[in-house]
């Protein structure tokens, strides 16, 4: 993921990026699981990830994405990561870990969810850097203060 535009500077987008950092490391967690055949496990680790899914994906769209959309930003790109966040989340819905294929789908499930981490990373968020003023701002920061990250450190 890319370090370099400085967007990491802006609280509300690091911490969505750091999020991002979590949501691989528990896909992470689910791979080596079903490599050890520990399908429990790894249903077990895919709640959890699910969950931190679900509260990630409110922050963005009630946050960033709001903002872009109120100020006619990237509209369609906000749209189609949205549509992202749909798909991902009917995929998730309709797995079954006793399914003989379950290793490959959900394999299949987090090179996408990759995939649209990194477009996020390094499209729209530098993108609202840029363009946001003083209300898209406004908007990213109340559903911060709305809708506390999964992280235990960005709490506090």
């Amino acid at each position: 993921m890319c370090e370099h535009c400085g967007c990491r500077g802006v609280p509300p987008i690091a911490e969505l990026m750091d999020e991002h950092y979590a949501l691989l490391d528990d896909a992470h967690e689910v791979r080596r699981a079903l490599g050890a055949g520990d399908r429990a496990g790894a249903s077990r680790l895919m709640e959890r990830l699910v969950a931190h899914l679900d509260v990630h994906v409110r922050r963005e769209e009630r946050g960033i994405f709001t903002a872009m959309r109120s100020q006619g930003e990237f509209v369609e790109e906000v749209q189609q990561l949205e549509g992202e966040h749909r798909s991902l989340d009917a995929a998730i819905g309709g797995l079954d870990p006793e399914d003989p294929g379950f290793d490959d789908v959900v394999s299949e499930l987090f090179r996408e969810l990759s995939e649209h981490i990194d477009r996020e990373n390094l499209g729209i968020f530098p993108v609202s850097v840029v363009t946001l003023g003083a209300s898209g701002w406004e908007l990213v920061q109340q559903a911060r203060d709305e809708l506390p990250s999964f992280l235990p450190s960005l709490h506090d």
